[in-house]
């Protein structure tokens, strides 16, 4: 699985959202054709689902031996970030000391990688799953508005579980943070910046929503009840830009913020929270969803008995929870109950020099495939 992930990584998927128009290293085709590929020369039924204009998501099928009773779904996704300082080496993967490095190798080419093999080496074994079909869904998107999940779950496939592909230490993953971003603007009145009297400066009105926001409203936040597996939610002020030129009184100054919710809360009740906030302390300002999608948290029952075979084939005792945001929760939306799972660790995600180790590769790998051995 080591060449196979070199391979990957050395096919550049990174998001279109995060490069210009028509740059070479965007998109997830090049990857889902090669997957494809692959799949089809191990003996699996291959198919895509057009999600975008060339992106699509890549979907390998290993049928039974008998009726179809159960489905299990592998949904790792294909697109990764951008290189952090322009360099073109990231997309050049390297074996050195015990790691493989590249863009994608932690984030998530790894997963790819090791469920891919786990696949194929039950695929190529002398007897497969009596009742239950493997499907591995390539998805396209999921670091910007996850399309490839959603359009996905529009199909309404139904699975028992779904493995949804992220860097988690082989930890079994039931519950993870949503996420709202959302712009808020404040407004005021230009003029020369000789004559501050004669405006009204729209940078100092969103001084103070920063201030109340990071303050007042973070700490309010932090003494919530916490969740057993997630803490509680968060805020984060992650963007502000105002003004043109300094002799000039801004009239429009904006923030982009990060809001990380629990289960129990909701994106419409989140924004409708914070707008009332910041009424409250007299602050005139505007607030817009900026994804224009749901990005709801995950809260899987961890005694659901395809969760407790999953543990069991894992060696792992628990779950755990994850503070980021996937696309397992938009396929739970779907009606598929999901854990995440894989190789890697996630503080290696989207940095200058990202690595997996080879132990965790092999490791995830051999326990997908005990899992997948053991299946009905």
């Amino acid at each position: 699985m080591v060449r196979l992930l070199r391979e990957l990584i050395a096919l550049p998927s990174v998001n279109p959202a995060f490069l210009p128009a028509d740059d070479p290293l965007a998109g997830e085709h090049r990857v889902a054709d090669y997957v494809a590929s692959l799949g089809a020369k191990a003996g699996l039924s291959v198919d895509f689902q057009e999600v975008t204009p060339n992106r699509r998501n890549v979907l390998l099928r290993l049928t039974p031996q008998g009726r179809i009773r159960h489905r299990i779904l592998l949904a790792p996704h294909l697109d990764t970030v951008g290189s952090v300082d322009g360099s073109l080496e990231i997309f050049k993967p390297t074996l050195a000391n015990g790691r493989v490095w590249g863009r994608g190798a932690c984030d998530t080419k790894g997963c790819v990688a090791a469920m891919l093999t786990a696949m194929f080496d039950v695929a190529a074994a002398s007897s497969r799953p009596a009742q239950t079909e493997i499907v591995f869904a390539g998805l396209i998107d999921e670091e910007n508005q996850q399309l490839g999940s959603r359009a996905l779950s529009r199909t309404r496939l139904k699975a028992d579980l779904g493995i949804v592909g992220e860097p988690t230490r082989l930890e079994v993953v039931t519950a993870h943070k949503g996420d709202v971003w959302a712009r808020i603007e404040t407004r005021g009145k230009a003029a020369h910046g000789a004559r501050p009297d004669l405006g009204i400066n729209a940078v100092r009105a969103m001084a103070r929503v920063v201030e109340l926001i990071e303050g007042d409203y973070a700490a309010e936040l932090a003494r919530r009840p916490l969740h057993p597996l997630l803490g509680g939610p968060t805020i984060n002020v992650g963007m502000i830009r105002g003004g043109s030129q300094p002799n000039i009184v801004p009239d429009r100054c904006v923030i982009e913020i990060d809001r990380r919710t629990v289960p129990g809360e909701t994106a419409a009740g989140t924004k409708r929270e914070i707008e009332s906030f910041l009424r409250k302390h007299g602050v005139k300002s505007t607030l817009v969803d900026m994804k224009g999608v749901i990005a709801p948290p995950l809260e899987t029952d961890p005694n659901l008995p395809w969760v407790q075979n999953f543990l069991t084939a894992t060696g792992r005792r628990e779950t755990q929870g994850v503070t980021y945001f996937c696309d397992a929760a938009v396929l739970a939306l779907g009606g598929i109950p999901c854990v995440v799972f894989g190789p890697g660790d996630i503080a290696q995600a989207h940095t200058a020099r990202e690595w997996i180790s080879v132990a965790s590769l092999e490791r995830g790998t051999a326990l997908l495939k005990r899992f997948l051995e053991r299946l009905p």
